[in-house]
């Protein structure tokens, strides 16, 4: 850019330097008896030049925010730098950020309403009342549930566990993650913190297909329900599914292993940062294993399971609008 703006203004840098003292200068450096160079005109021609082209630099540089670049921005070895969209889709295929985003405001909701994330990256984090709440996801439930989900969102999850609770008070998968104590009343208190941390107005609610009822250690019953906050399954968090159960080919899923599900992905986050899964606790997944034991993620960063009276962390997730 610099050698486009400079194209017209010579500056030969051929001023001389070996002036000697009692010199006698003129105009012209033949009026002297020297060359050109020793000429006054020469001198001031070239202070003129060098001021321009100053002027013209200045002029023609980008300002560092608001302004436009038009065509390739050239780093050094031949390289060539890549703009970005701020879109959902370019979020997601980012690598994360990692940044405290303090506490929410009317800009960052702005930005996810108008599904314009400029400054909302995976890995990015508000903190409130001692609760780091992480993006996950970008638009994770789009386009999905019996009645489509169409708010431009963002999915955050806690850092740490938000507190312990058992399933159920006994070893039993009856009924499900719907029928479920946990379901019922241990997610009411994850449910408050995200309301206090982000405002009722700006929790997504979304439909999902959950399990429940269970027959022999394995979901058999699904319908669509609305949700805020829940807890991940097996997909959310490692990518697959680990303990939950699965059709042998023998029978119909339909009935004998119904693990329908619109969370079928893992989070973007995870993909780039898998050590993100685990946070050194054991939390609660919501997929059935057993007739006893529903899915959780390991203190030690294994899958892993757990019976369905032990006291396991709350890490749930939630979508932000």
């Amino acid at each position: 850019m610099a050698d486009d703006i400079l194209k017209n203004i010579p500056l030969p840098a051929d001023l001389p330097e070996n002036w000697t003292s009692g010199q006698i200068i003129a105009p012209t450096g033949a009026e002297a008896g020297l060359d050109e160079q020793h000429g006054y005109n020469y001198l001031m021609m070239q202070v003129n030049n060098a001021q321009r082209a100053a002027k013209a630099l200045n002029e023609g540089k980008l300002s560092l925010s608001g302004d436009t670049m038009t065509g390739p921005l050239i780093l050094p070895d031949g390289l060539t730098a890549l703009g970005y969209a701020n879109n959902a889709g370019n979020r997601n295929a980012m690598p994360p950020r990692d940044r405290s985003l303090g506490t929410p405001t009317t800009e960052h909701f702005e930005m996810i309403a108008n599904d314009k994330y400029n400054e909302l990256f995976l890995g990015d984090y508000w903190t409130v009342e001692g609760v780091d709440w992480v993006i996950g996801d970008f638009k994770f439930w789009h386009n999905t549930g019996d009645t489509a989900c169409t708010k431009p969102h963002v999915v955050v999850f806690p850092r740490n566990n938000l507190y312990t609770y058992n399933f159920n008070p006994t070893n039993t998968t009856e009924g499900g993650y719907v029928g479920s104590d946990l379901y019922k009343n241990g997610l009411t208190q994850a449910k408050q913190m995200a309301t206090a941390a982000f405002g009722s107005a700006h929790i997504l609610n979304h439909r999902e297909h959950l399990v429940n009822s269970v027959t022999n250690g394995k979901p058999t019953g699904t319908d669509w329900y609305d949700s805020t906050v829940e807890l991940m399954n097996e997909n959310m968090a490692y990518g697959s599914r680990q303990f939950s159960p699965m059709p042998d080919g023998a029978t119909d899923p339909w009935n004998t292993c119904r693990n329908h599900t619109i969370d079928k992905s893992q989070l973007s986050l995870f993909r780039y940062e898998p050590w993100m899964i685990c946070n050194r606790s054991w939390y609660w997944l919501r997929d059935v294993v057993s007739t006893t034991s529903f899915a959780n993620a390991g203190i030690d960063g294994d899958a892993d399971r757990a019976y369905a009276s032990s006291s396991n962390g709350i890490r749930p997730v939630v979508g932000i609008c």
